[in-house]
C-alpha cells in the first residue's frame, strides 16, 4: 500500500535554529549566494542583488479555510536572469519534509503565477534543504514526482548536510553562512568534551581557528565586519541551545567567541547605524555618482544595507 500523504498542520513552530537561520538570511543576505553556488552548481559572482519575498503563504483547504505555511527563506537573485529560490533548514529527520516543500513551492509558484488567456502559467522555484543533523541514510537529493494528464513531471530537491563540511572547506568555498551551525558536527562528542578537559581544549582550539579565519576574511574585505559579528552572535545562539545541558562546553566556546550573549550585537550596530548623519553621508556619496557597491566597501557594510539607507526616508532632524 502506498504511504498516505497527510497535511502538515502545526508544522510552523519555530526553533532557535530556525531563528538563527532566518536571522542569517535577513542580516547577511549576500552569504546566501555562495550557498546557491554550492547547492545548485551556479556561478554567481557574489555581488548580485537579492530580493526577499514574503515567507508566509496561505493554502486553500477543501473546507474553504486557509492554512498558513511559513517558509524559512524565499528569495530571488538578480543576475543575467532572475531566479527564485526556496531554502528550508531542518534540524531533525522528518518524513513530512517533502510534503511541506511541495506545499511551499507550489504555493509560491501559484502566488507568482499569471493567467494568459486560457492558460495559467506557474514556475516552480529552485528548492533545497539544509540538514543540521544527518545519518548515512540521509539522501543527497530528494525528488518530487507528479503524474499529470500531460505526462510525468519530476524535479529534484538538493540536500545540503552540515556534516559534509570541515572548517577548511567552509572557508575555502566562502560558505560563512554555515558557521553558526558547525557545532552540530561535534554534538555526538559533547559528553566527552564535558568530561575531559583536554578534549574540551581541542574544541576551543577549533573555534579559535574559526574566529581567526573570520577576522582574516573581514580584514581582506571578503566579509563585512557586520556579517562577521552576526556570524559570531548566531554561533553563540545556536550553542546556547544545542549545549543546554553542557555548561563547560558553553563556557569554553563562549570564552573563545567573545563571552555570553547579552543581545544580538549586529542588531545594535544596525539600529545605531540608522541615524541621520550616516544616512546623509551615504546619500551624499550616492548623489555624487558612487555606486551602492562602492559605498558598501568604503564603509565596510553590505550592499543591501546601503540600499536600504538610500531608499529610506531621511529622518527629520531633532530640535534641541
Amino acid at each position: 500500500m502506498d504511504t498516505e500523504v497527510k497535511s502538515t498542520v502545526n508544522k510552523n513552530i519555530g526553533t532557535p535554529y530556525d531563528d538563527a537561520f532566518r536571522t542569517m538570511t535577513n542580516d547577511c543576505s549576500q552569504l546566501l549566494i555562495p550557498m546557491v553556488n554550492e547547492i545548485f552548481g551556479k556561478h554567481y559572482r557574489g555581488d548580485e542583488k537579492i530580493i526577499f519575498h514574503p515567507n508566509e503563504h496561505y493554502l486553500n483547504q477543501q473546507d474553504g479555510n486557509e492554512d498558513k505555511r511559513i517558509t524559512d527563506c524565499d528569495f530571488s537573485i538578480i543576475g543575467e536572469t532572475e531566479e527564485r529560490y526556496s531554502f528550508e533548514c531542518q534540524s531533525l529527520p522528518d518524513n513530512s519534509m517533502l510534503v511541506r516543500i511541495f506545499e511551499y513551492v507550489t504555493q509560491i509558484a501559484l502566488d507568482a503565477g499569471s493567467i494568459l488567456g486560457d492558460t495559467l502559467e506557474v514556475t516552480i522555484p529552485n528548492a533545497a534543504v539544509l540538514f543540521l543533523r544527518s545519518t548515512s541514510s540521509t539522501p543527497d537529493q530528494m525528488k518530487i514526482l507528479m503524474h499529470t494528464p500531460g505526462g510525468d513531471v519530476e524535479f529534484g530537491i538538493p540536500v545540503m548536510k552540515i556534516k559534509q563540511y570541515t572548517i577548511e572547506s567552509i572557508f575555502e568555498k566562502k560558505l560563512y553562512f554555515l558557521i553558526p551551525f558547525f557545532i552540530f558536527n561535534r554534538e555526538s562528542d559533547f559528553k566527552i568534551y564535558e568530561a575531559d578537559s583536554s578534549q574540551l581544549e581541542q574544541l576551543k582550539q577549533e573555534y579559535s581557528e574559526i574566529l581567526t579565519k573570520l577576522e582574516e576574511a573581514a580584514a581582506q574585505g571578503d566579509l563585512p565586519y557586520y556579517y562577521m559579528r552576526s556570524i559570531i552572535d548566531m554561533t553563540k545562539l545556536v550553542l546556547e541551545n544545542i549545549a543546554k545541558k553542557f555548561e563547560r562546553i558553553k563556557e569554553g566556546v563562549n570564552s573563545v567567541m567573545g563571552g555570553r550573549i547579552l543581545e544580538h550585537e549586529s542588531k545594535t550596530i544596525y539600529n545605531e547605524g540608522r541615524n541621520e548623519t550616516l544616512q546623509h553621508i551615504i546619500l551624499h556619496m550616492y548623489k555624487n555618482g558612487m555606486k551602492a557597491e562602492d559605498i558598501a566597501k568604503m564603509i565596510d557594510t553590505s550592499v543591501n544595507l546601503v540600499e536600504q539607507f538610500i531608499n529610506s526616508p531621511v529622518p527629520a532632524a531633532n530640535n534641541v
